[in-house]
């Protein structure tokens, strides 16, 4: 039963979601040779101000481009 989870910068809508988790679950059948049933796929959208790369918040990183 794998169990994969997904976590990224909030603002992907559901219909997004929902062809990644598709993806996600026939490459699972595909590569991993489980049922599609037994796939589960778990998102977590992550505000922008609770992540942070090379030390810098997103949520900086975006006002910065904005400018």
């Amino acid at each position: 039963m794998p169990y994969v989870r997904v976590e990224m910068i909030e603002g992907r809508s559901e219909e997004k979601k929902a062809e990644l988790a598709k993806r996600i679950t026939e490459t699972m059948v595909e590569c991993a040779g489980v049922s599609a049933e037994s796939v589960f796929v778990v998102f977590e959208d992550v505000k922008a101000e609770n992540w942070a790369v090379g030390g810098t918040l997103i949520s900086a990183r975006k006002r910065a481009a904005a400018k």
